[in-house]
C-alpha cells in the first residue's frame, strides 16, 4: 500500500470521527437535562478547553459545573442547533437557547449564539468557543438593569 493511500485513509478516518464528534455534541445539546450532562466524558476530552461570556475553564469537571449551574439559574433550558458546519477538525454551530428565568419574567426567553469547536483525534471537543451579546441577549432582558442598557444603546446611536 503506498504512503499517498495510508494518508488517505487516515485522513477519511479522522474526519468520520469528527463528524461522529459533532453529531455527538449537537445531540447533547439538543436533549440536554440534569441527568444527561453525565454525557460530558462522551463529548468532551478529558482536559477540554470551554470559554463563554462567563466562564474560561478547563476540564470535564469545570464544564460539567457550568452546565449544572444552568439548571440552577433557568427553567427549562433547551438548545437548539440551527446551524452546523465541519472543517477538518474543527466545526461551528449556531443555535438558540430557550430558557424561563427563576426571577423576573417567567416569559420565555431566547439568546442566539454561535459555537465553534475543536475535535481531537478520538472525535472528542478539545475546544469549545460561545459567541453571544451578553448585554443584547441577557442583559436588555432583565427588569432594572434591562432599561439602563436598553438606553446606554439608543444614547449611543445618537
Amino acid at each position: 500500500m503506498s504512503d499517498q493511500l495510508v494518508k488517505h485513509q487516515l485522513v477519511k478516518h479522522q474526519l468520520v470521527k469528527h463528524a461522529d464528534g459533532l453529531h455527538a455534541l449537537v445531540d447533547f445539546f439538543e436533549t440536554l437535562t440534569q441527568a444527561s450532562i453525565t454525557r460530558i466524558d462522551t463529548i468532551y476530552s478529558a482536559d477540554a478547553f470551554f470559554k463563554d461570556p462567563f466562564n474560561e475553564v478547563r476540564g470535564r469537571a469545570e464544564i460539567t459545573r457550568i452546565f449544572q449551574h444552568m439548571f440552577v439559574q433557568v427553567n427549562a433550558p433547551r438548545f437548539v442547533v440551527t446551524t452546523q458546519l465541519l472543517q477538518d477538525d474543527q466545526a461551528f454551530l449556531t443555535w438558540d437557547f430557550h430558557f424561563r428565568m427563576k426571577r423576573f419574567s417567567t416569559e420565555e426567553q431566547c439568546i442566539r449564539g454561535a459555537t465553534h469547536v475543536r475535535f481531537d483525534t478520538a472525535g472528542q471537543v478539545c475546544l469549545h468557543r460561545d459567541y453571544w451579546d451578553a448585554a443584547e441577549e441577557l442583559y436588555e432582558k432583565l427588569p432594572v438593569l434591562g432599561s439602563l442598557m436598553r438606553w446606554l444603546k439608543r444614547a449611543g446611536k445618537n
